[in-house]
Formats: structure tokens, C-alpha cells, sequence
């Protein structure tokens, strides 16, 4: 029979979050990730969302790494009635409960926080959209794979896991496609590693490829040199220091929140810390670094080999003046410590969770400084921090910004410009390129840069169909 295989973008196509692709072959149907889209208000989104497809019709899930936004509509996927088997890699199958059930468990809060003023507005409450039970069919779901090892996942499917560099587990997802008259050789970047970042290993090279799914989150620029990036971050604790108040990083659980837990290690053991206590606010980063911590012989042993300079094993022993708030109540105690404090907590975004709670309280105070050190989406309340604005609500409250607010790039965990066109440069077989996770003008810029390496390449738009 012929191949017959087409692909539709249900996401990330035009904007960097929601990843969501549709491959389609002789009668089957693959999902390559499931993410959710960031920067909203996720009661209002998630009860209004419609899957373009019908999940129970789809046959298996691919999963590129366990970010939520390649990973977040999972638990509805399941609730709307999917039954097959999501493939990822042995570290995403192991973060994955983690992110999930937080994810979920903040939705039912905010959930359960809005059915309570609409029952004072008289309205009528709204039903959940996913529970905590159909998280766990996802987790019974996960079948993990490792990397770099050839599987048939379903009839005229071939699957590969290569390393992708960008967190625990993070992969580059290669598909064989085939049928009695033809084959087509798939690539999904996935996120793309930083090689600068700790810890990560550098993403691995493809050899050939038809046809190439690429992120292009910076693709109109290249990130500054790491030396650069760790002096304005010790900078900027510097002139928070000098303020005498607080600094407040919002940072992913996954990832981020590990990497700058290792930089304030540096900056501890070089003397140059002048903080007295640096506190993890965030449950999720918590459990994740417990798992980094337990799996610290996996990552890259140039940056592991530090540890054992200053007699440390792990992350938590390489910073001594570390301290995890897992409770609210001591979290809450938290906004009682007026100077002297380092508070990292999540979202990154500032689109929810604890460090929302912190800006409530600390925004106003000109004493205070606020790092930024990952990208922040359009819609976000990050994204309009960064932008400047000096006014913001936050749980509903006008809130002057009167805090320092710093934006460090250098600290990114996805590749940049000539790192993207590096790895696309190595792909054999002149393949099709098709960027997605990318805002509009990034896209442009890469596209460019691409095209003067003549190379064949389209930005994905929402909706489209390709013919493999």
C-alpha cells in the first residue's frame, strides 16, 4: 500500500508553547507530545478547550520530555477517553508524575478557588475538566524507552530516543514511517539544548532525515557567553545585597530551578555569595531535585566533577546555606524575612504558584530585586514585568512595581541561533524543515539564516496539514 502519512501543527506552530502534532498514516494516528499552552488563566482555558481530534481514535503518544508545555493536556487526553501507550524516555517516565499531579492539583486549587465566588455571585459551579484519577492513566500509560535504541511501536513504526540535552530525560524524537511503497524518516527536535548550561549533556547530532520538526525558540539570537551571564547574576545579588532586601527568582521546577541552585553553588564556594540563606519554595522543584540528586552520575561529569572539589555529592551538599519549604505555613513565614534571602520558587512565569504569592507582598518594595533568568511567554505576568510595566494585578490586586527587575538570557536551557544552525547544519538528505515553538519574529530570523545556508526550510502555521 502507499505511505500515505500527513502531519498536522495542533501547537507551538507560531507561538512557543502547546506542543501538539498529529502524524497520520494508513489508517493510524500518532501524537507527537501533548502540551499545554502557558500564560492564561487555566480554569477559564481548560474549560473551553476542544481537542481538534478525537482522542479516543488516537493509537500511541510520543513524548519529547516532560515539560508541561509538551506535556500538560496529557490528563485531559486520558480523561476525553485515549487508551494507547505514551512513549518517552526512562527520565521523563520518572518526572512525569511528578509535573503532572502538580499541575493538576493547582488546577482543581484555582478550580475550587473560582466555584467559591461564583457561588457568592450566585452562578452555578463549574465541574472539573480532568481529576487526579485520570492522571494516574497517564502514568500507568508511559512505556519508557532508552536512548539511542530502535523500537517498533506500532505496525510501520519505528521509534528512537536521541539525547536532546535540554533537561532530565529530554529527547529528539526520530520516526520511521513506513509502508509497502516508501518510507519517511521523521526528526522532532523536541527543546534543544543549551551546550553552555550545567549539567545537560550536549544534544546528540542526526544523521539523515526527510523531513525535520525544529524549535526555534531563539531563533533571532545567541545567548552571551556563560562567563558573562554568571557575572551579571552575581551582579545583580550584589546590588540586592547592597538594597538590603530580598531576591525573588521565579524559576521552572524542572531544570531551571536545579541549574541556579548550582551557580549560587559557585558563587558560594568562590566566596562571592553574600546572601546568608537561599530557600527552594516550590514542592515540585523540591521532589525534582531529589530525583536529579539520585541520578546525579547520569548528567555531564565536567560539571558533576565539581562537586567532589569541594567535598560535596549532591546538589543539596554542594550549597550549605540551602533550605526547602515544602509546607505553605512555611512559606507564608517566608515574607516575615525583611533582607538578606535568595527565594527561588515557581512558576517561571509568574503565571501562578508560590512566587505570585511573593510578588504580592514584595513587588511594592523598592528594596527587593526580581531576577528573570528563562524566557517569558507573550500573556504572562512575567512577560509584562519584563516589558517594563509599573503597574500590575496579581490575585486580583493593583500592585505598583517598585523592585528591581533583572533579565538574565544567558541562563537558557534551549540552544541559540548559531547552535540551532549547527545542529540542522550536520542533518544528511537535504530534509524538509519546519519550525515550530517559536514567536513570530524568532522564526523569521532563523528562516533567514537558514535559507542563506540553502537549506529548505517553512515556518509551521496552526492548522496545517503537510504531506510526508
Amino acid at each position: 500500500m502507499p505511505l500515505n502519512a500527513t502531519l498536522t501543527f495542533y501547537g507551538a506552530a507560531g507561538q512557543v508553547t502547546g506542543s501538539c502534532y498529529l502524524l497520520n498514516w494508513n489508517n493510524q494516528k500518532v501524537l507527537l507530545d501533548c502540551g499545554m499552552v502557558q500564560g492564561g488563566d487555566q480554569v477559564t482555558d481548560l474549560s473551553k478547550f476542544r481537542f481538534a481530534f478525537r482522542p479516543k481514535d488516537i493509537d500511541a503518544v510520543v513524548l519529547s520530555h516532560a515539560h508541561i508545555d509538551h506535556s500538560g493536556l496529557l490528563t485531559l487526553l486520558l480523561a476525553h477517553g485515549f487508551r494507547g501507550k505514551i512513549y518517552c524516555t526512562e527520565g521523563t517516565a520518572g518526572l512525569l508524575p511528578v509535573l503532572l499531579k502538580d499541575a493538576c492539583y493547582l488546577y482543581l486549587k484555582d478550580l475550587e478557588w473560582q466555584n467559591r465566588q461564583r457561588a457568592r455571585q450566585g452562578k452555578a459551579e463549574q465541574d472539573p475538566v480532568m481529576t487526579l484519577k485520570d492522571v494516574e492513566l497517564v502514568i500507568r500509560s508511559l512505556h519508557p524507552l532508552p536512548y539511542l535504541q530502535h523500537f517498533d511501536v506500532l505496525h510501520g513504526l519505528e521509534l528512537q530516543f536521541l539525547d536532546a540535552g535540554h533537561i532530565l530525560g529530554s529527547a529528539i524524537v526520530e520516526l520511521w514511517i513506513k509502508g509497502n511503497q516508501g518510507m519517511r524518516h521523521l526528526v522532532f527536535s523536541g527543546d534543544l539544548g543549551n551546550p553552555a548550561t550545567v549539567l545537560m549533556h550536549d544534544p546528540n547530532n542526526v544523521a539523515q532525515a526527510d523531513v525535520v520538526l525544529m524549535e526555534s525558540t531563539y531563533g533571532d539570537r545567541d545567548h552571551q557567553p556563560l562567563t558573562n551571564t554568571l557575572e551579571e547574576f552575581a551582579a545583580a545579588l550584589d546590588a540586592a545585597d547592597k538594597a538590603g532586601g530580598n531576591v525573588f527568582i521565579p524559576a521552572f521546577a524542572l531544570g531551571r530551578s536545579q541549574e541556579i541552585l548550582y551557580y549560587l553553588g559557585l558563587l558560594y564556594h568562590q566566596g562571592r555569595l553574600k546572601q546568608k540563606m537561599v530557600v527552594l519554595d516550590s514542592p515540585m522543584a523540591i521532589e525534582i531535585t531529589k530525583i536529579y540528586n539520585k541520578l546525579i552520575d547520569e548528567f555531564d561529569q565536567k560539571d558533576t566533577k565539581v562537586f567532589a572539589r569541594y567535598g560535596a555529592t549532591d546538589l543539596q551538599s554542594f550549597l550549605p546555606i540551602l533550605h526547602v519549604t515544602e509546607k505553605v505555613e512555611q512559606s507564608m513565614a517566608l515574607n516575615r524575612i525583611s533582607s538578606g534571602a535568595i527565594i527561588i520558587a515557581g512558576s517561571g512565569m509568574c503565571n501562578g504558584g508560590r512566587i505570585t504569592h511573593h510578588l504580592k507582598h514584595n513587588l511594592w518594595k523598592n528594596a527587593n530585586h526580581l531576577i528573570f533568568v528563562g524566557f517569558q511567554a507573550k500573556g504572562t505576568l512575567g512577560r509584562r514585568l519584563v516589558d517594563g510595566e509599573t503597574r500590575v494585578k496579581i490575585m486580583g490586586q493593583p500592585i505598583v512595581v517598585k523592585a528591581a527587575i533583572h533579565t538574565i538570557g544567558g541562563f537558557s536551557a534551549h540552544a541559540g541561533q548559531s547552535q540551532l544552525l549547527d545542529w540542522a547544519k550536520h542533518i544528511g538528505g537535504k530534509p524538509q524543515f519546519y519550525l515550530v515553538h517559536g514567536e513570530p519574529q524568532a522564526q523569521l530570523a532563523l528562516q533567514e539564516k537558514m535559507r542563506e545556508s540553502e537549506m529548505q526550510v517553512e515556518i509551521a502555521a496552526m492548522g496545517q496539514t503537510i504531506t510526508l
